[in-house]
């Protein structure tokens, strides 16, 4: 509940500390005494939008704090934790404090923790409901009618099963999408793929392949070069052309030349000196012969023992460059080839294998819509019957608050497929026949401002012990009502406070007499500066405001005389 109210510099109010109690709660005072200033500053707190204007002339900025008292179970807790708001203890007051300058800029905090107005906002709506005549906190609004429906008699159970299989649901289509976005994919690159797999297969890459043909090829390119210089030698040995004298039939050619210098058998055996040296010169050239022939000879076993394999060269070449040419149209390393092979291979296996993948998720998918109906059904169930039930406790309220000639109705229309949420398949609309004979419609366009304020009085007593919402404010619910209406309002509003801390701005001083506790609002003039007062009143000064409500500015002793008689006929009852 709302145990402290703190205002500063807000319109007409300079400072202003209210301490709440349970029950029922009277605001009154005149017109335009403040108290919509005082319902706006609580509203502030709740994260309502804020405005410069709510400044009080003069002043930096506006502040509000609200203090509310609610146990360690209340949702506000879980979703404070959501939000990273941790409190050090759950059983500690929960403070909502804003700040608006003059330039509209705002700030927000729960238990001196900045947060944002979205937050703010939602930890407001499970804090306070606020009903006026023309903002009836989602009652108008269609999309609440449901909750408002399951709080009154659905089993939360029922809600939570049905939640939990349409998540299921869910997860189960989106895995169904998945894959078939994925076989999809696959079979736009079908052709591709296989021509791929073709192609690779036929190439049959090796890992380490790379390495060991480029080390191959570096080899026989060395022995190809080996080769061509050995064969260079072997041709200066023995050249191919006929016209060009190796250098073998040289040295023959200049030994025969030196014979000639030789005597003959028939000659004297006297050696003069140049014979001698030709005979030398005979010798040396017949000993270069045989060197020549030792190096052919060497030359010819070299290039025999290292021949050079051309084909394999090409072999070679070919196998590494194909891999390279490969390598680079798939935009791999050929290192990555073979992964790329398997890879391939695995996404056709996946494409052959796809068409069965789909039909065992579709089967999931059957399966958990299935589940998800069987649960939505049961709680269509219980939402029928708790409708008829509703129905019927709302009707007993219209009475009291004298709507007595009108029908309430809840209507529940199933959803088509694609509507179906976690909160089932259907929705609900509170509809209202305010006069016999008219057809039910919509809330908002069928029910006054007036009417609808009664309405939500007579929902709120139904329904007000299934809420955690714990502080209620109405606004001028009794607005155009007076009598024996207005005394029932203030009954109701006495049933609602029960359960519920209930504050009321009224103008009725039948509502007013019902009030466990009674504040008057009024304007003062200070200093030159108007200002807005709230002052808890006594049993004494209570009496003196009844009258001044019956009677108005002159207060005779009949008003007071009524107002004992409705203080004490309320006392009674």
């Amino acid at each position: 509940m709302l145990t402290h109210l703190s205002i500063r510099d807000i319109v007409l109010i300079e400072k202003l500390d209210l301490a709440l109690k349970p029950g029922l709660t009277v605001l009154t005072g005149e017109t335009g005494a403040g108290k919509s200033i005082l319902l706006d500053s609580l509203g502030l707190t709740l994260g309502d939008r804020a405005s410069g204007g709510i400044v009080r002339t003069g002043a930096p900025h506006a502040a509000v704090s609200a203090c509310f008292d609610v146990g360690r179970d209340h949702p506000v807790h879980a979703l404070l934790r959501e939000h990273g708001v941790e409190l050090d203890d759950p059983d500690e007051a929960l403070v909502l404090r804003r700040i608006v300058t003059a330039d509209s800029r705002s700030r927000a905090y729960v238990n001196d923790q900045p947060v944002g107005a979205a937050l703010l906002r939602r930890a407001g709506a499970l804090l306070v409901e606020i009903q006026g005549q023309h903002e009836q906190m989602g009652l108008a609004d269609q999309s609440t009618h449901l909750d408002l429906l399951d709080a009154f008699g659905v089993p939360p159970a029922l809600r939570r099963e049905t939640a939990e299989r349409y998540r299921a649901w869910l997860e189960a289509t989106a895995a169904l999408a998945r894959a078939q976005a994925e076989l999809d994919t696959a079979a736009r690159e079908e052709e591709w793929l296989r021509q791929s797999v073709d192609d690779l297969s036929t190439l049959a890459p090796q890992e380490g392949e790379e390495e060991e043909l480029a080390g191959l090829r570096v080899s026989l390119q060395q022995g190809e070069r080996r080769g061509e210089a050995i064969a260079a030698a072997l041709s200066e040995l023995t050249p191919r052309d006929r016209r060009t004298q190796s250098p073998a039939a040289a040295l023959r050619a200049a030994a025969r030349a030196l014979m000639r210098l030789l005597p003959g058998p028939t000659e004297s055996d006297v050696t003069v000196p140049e014979q001698a040296r030709a005979q030398e010169a005979l010798d040396a050239l017949e000993k270069a012969e045989e060197a020549l022939a030792e190096a052919e000879t060497t030359l010819s076993r070299l290039a025999a023992d290292s021949e050079a394999d051309p084909a394999l060269l090409e072999q070679t070449e070919e196998r590494l460059f194909a891999l390279r040419a490969s390598a680079r149209k798939h935009g791999v390393s050929v290192a990555e080839l073979p992964d790329l092979l398997a890879n391939m291979t695995g996404r056709l296996a996946a494409l052959d294998l796809g068409n069965a993948e789909i039909m065992r998720l579709s089967g999931l998918v059957a399966t958990a819509r299935a589940a998800f109906e069987e649960a939505a059904k049961r709680l269509s169930a219980a939402r029928h019957d708790a409708s008829g039930r509703l129905e019927r406790a709302v009707m007993a309220e219209l009475k009291p608050v004298k709507l007595e000639r009108a029908r309430f109705v809840v209507s529940l229309a199933t959803l088509a497929p694609e509507a179906w949420t976690v909160r089932g398949m259907e929705q609900a609309a509170f509809l209202i026949a305010a006069n016999p004979g008219q057809s039910p419609g919509p809330l908002a366009k069928v029910a006054s401002g007036g009417e609808l304020s009664r309405l939500m009085l007579a929902l709120k007593v139904v329904l007000a012990q299934r809420s955690d919402v714990p502080t209620l404010v109405f606004d001028e619910v009794d607005s155009g009502v007076g009598g024996a209406t207005a005394s029932s309002i203030g009954d109701r509003l006495r049933a609602v406070a029960r359960d519920v801390q209930v504050l009321v701005v009224t103008h009725s001083p039948q509502v007013a007499a019902q009030g466990d506790s009674h504040l008057r609002i009024s304007k003062h003039v200070r200093g030159g500066r108007t200002e807005t007062r709230a002052v808890i009143l006594g049993p004494d000064e209570r009496r003196e405001e009844i009258a001044r409500m019956l009677a108005g500015d002159v207060i005779t002793d009949a008003a007071r005389a009524a107002a004992d008689s409705l203080m004490g006929s309320e006392s009674a009852a």
